[in-house]
């Protein structure tokens, strides 16, 4: 038996010395494939396949998102290019790719400054949308020095509108009774499930972020294609185009298909015949990223939906979700690390769990007690409980198109009787206790139970209202005036206190350098926490045709499952958090 289990140890320690060998001359080679930066290269990008803030750090996350671009990449690689006198422009595919209106402006700012430092860059797009709203991506393509569109494609510049379902009037056919409430009138994610349209208070507050969305468009546009705004918006007013017209409106430079795009590009940019495209991720292998040496900034992800427990990637609602446990221990690591002299937070959530929202709210109360000044950067999303975990930072930083605020709570129960009725089903219970039925769906709250769940909803809100106080140091009577769950524009929270400065990642990252006081000309380290898996963990997750093949297969199954699960959050089934804000279906 000892001989056996000898054998079999020494069987699975040769097994894995090659892997580790297999895996190191894997590497080798993978690093020898990368080559270098060619003398006239032209960065591309795909913008059309979407961008997403960060590859999970969770082995689902990784085997379906490891090779999707992120925003860091876009910008960091333009960052980059725009000093390398190897790099002769940029060109990019614009489309109607999943992007929030911050995202597109994170990437609008890249290729400005992009611009800004002598490298010209070429927007193409098939379409603008195709018998669709094009708004989003055409205010993306304008921040490129020309536009082209396909002959056969058209320019859907429409205009905003906000949208929300509202589902008492189904409600009240199937026999289901909601049963909430909300601190206060602007917390409107609950009027899905209570009214039949919007109430004043909604319409007010959607009204004001959309009007303030549409004149950012339109100033970003008129500047970039030289036009008056007042243009613009006439623009806006007699959309869409169709390809011809859209030329002879100025709003596009030149039609040609891909192939020929990229023939003019070469010459536009006097890059050469010769001339090699490079997508940017390939780029940043070869030509290596900014800010991997010097003073090191910690940088800390929060995306997705605030829950207690570790983040993870939901493969079925392709979304991210911001744990507790992973973001806090980030923040703990960061603290303990004694090289880190400052933390960039990037943060992008409808919010969610209180409890959880307010576990990272203490951590970045405690690495500003250690020393370590927060710096946030939020990104398409910052409300509720996404604006919780990141109100005590030393400074805020948002896109003017950045949802945020939403400070507020809501909370309650769908009474769920009359449709079992209807169904010819019925309950029976027991319980010990007098509120045991408290949160049954199958019992009204008593007179007692509802004076409970009202000081619920009183504390969370007083709670919430003070630190915000605190930590944007604003009188608590300001904060009751800005709060009652409304949401804002970047730009708007930026007006009353609840954000510091205007800008992306670098505006955020200046600030996070200046608080760590590294000089003008220091270099600095940003650094992501909690550290990604070790180089072991990479190799056995190493790609394969396999794998690939597995990726497609799954895709494909969750592509059909996705709509029905999205069907079952919207009748109210899926679980949502007290400090989550209302989800307005914005269609640019």
């Amino acid at each position: 038996m000892k001989k056996f289990l000898v054998t079999v140890l020494a069987i699975v320690g040769a097994l894995t010395v090659l892997l580790v060998l297999a895996g190191g001359a894997a590497g080798i080679v993978s690093m020898a494939a990368k080559g270098t930066v060619s003398d006239r290269t032209i960065l591309e990008i795909d913008l059309e396949k979407g961008i997403i803030e960060m590859v999970p750090d969770d082995p689902i996350g990784s085997f379906f998102k490891d090779k999707v671009t992120t925003l860091r990449d876009v910008v960091e690689a333009l960052e980059k290019g725009s000093t390398d006198p190897h790099v002769a422009g940029l060109v990019a595919r614009v489309g109607e790719a999943p992007m929030g209106l911050a995202d597109v402006q994170e990437i609008r700012d890249a290729v400005l400054a992009f611009r800004k430092a002598g490298k010209p860059a070429l927007a193409w797009s098939e379409t603008f949308g195709e018998f669709a709203p094009g708004n989003r991506s055409y205010y993306l393509a304008s921040a490129f020095q020309e536009i082209w569109l396909q002959p056969s494609g058209d320019v859907g510049l429409t205009g905003l509108m906000a949208e929300s379902p509202f589902l008492r009037g189904t409600f009240d056919k199937v026999g289901l009774v909601p049963r909430m409430d909300h601190r206060y009138e602007y917390k409107n994610a609950m009027n899905m499930y209570t009214e039949t349209k919007f109430t004043p208070a909604h319409r007010e507050a959607t009204g004001k972020v959309i009007d303030s969305i549409f004149e950012q468009m339109v100033k970003g546009i008129a500047e970039a294609r030289k036009l008056t705004p007042d243009v613009v918006k006439a623009r806006f007013d007699a959309g869409p185009y169709l390809g011809k017209e859209a030329l002879d409106a100025g709003l596009v430079d030149g039609m040609a298909y891909r192939d020929e795009f990229h023939e003019k590009a070469k010459t536009k940019l006097k890059a050469g015949l010769k001339a090699k495209f490079l997508s940017l991720r390939a780029y940043l292998d070869r030509a290596g990223r900014p800010n991997e040496k010097g003073t090191r900034i910690a940088l800390i992800y929060g995306i997705g939906g605030v829950q207690r427990g570790k983040s993870k990637y939901d493969p079925v609602q392709d979304s991210q979700s911001m744990g507790s446990e992973t973001v806090a221990g980030a923040f703990r690591a960061a603290i303990e690390d004694k090289d880190v002299k400052a933390i960039l937070f990037r943060v992008d959530s409808p919010g969610g769990s209180y409890v959880a929202s307010d576990t990272i709210w203490r951590e970045t109360v405690r690495a500003k007690a250690a020393g370590k000044p927060v710096i946030v950067s939020m990104g398409n999303v910052a409300g509720s409980g996404g604006y919780f975990v990141a109100m005590a930072a030393d400074k805020i930083v948002a896109q003017p198109g950045t949802i945020t605020g939403s400070i507020g709570v809501l909370g309650g129960k769908i009474l769920t009787n009359g449709l079992w009725e209807k169904l010819g089903l019925s309950w029976d219970e027991l319980h010990t206790s007098k509120n045991a039925t408290m949160f049954s769906g199958t019992h009204d709250y008593t007179p007692e139970e509802w004076a409970r769940f009202q000081a619920w909803l009183d504390r969370v809100y007083d709670d919430f209202t003070s630190k915000v106080a605190a930590g944007r140091k604003l009188p608590k009577e300001k904060v009751l005036e800005i709060a009652k769950g409304r949401i804002w524009s970047g730009e708007d929270a930026k007006a009353i206190g609840l954000v510091d400065e205007l800008g992306g990642i670098p505006a955020a990252l200046k600030l996070a350098r200046a608080a760590a006081k590294v000089p003008a000309d220091g270099k600095v380290e940003l650094k992501v926490f909690p550290a990604r898996k070790s180089p072991f963990e990479a190799i056995l997750n190493r790609d394969s045709g396999e794998r690939e093949a597995a990726v497609e297969l799954a895709t494909r199954t969750l592509e059909a499952v996705r709509p029905v699960t999205r069907a079952v959050r919207l009748l109210g089934m899926g679980g949502e958090g007290v400090l989550r804000m209302p989800v307005e279906e914005i269609a640019p």
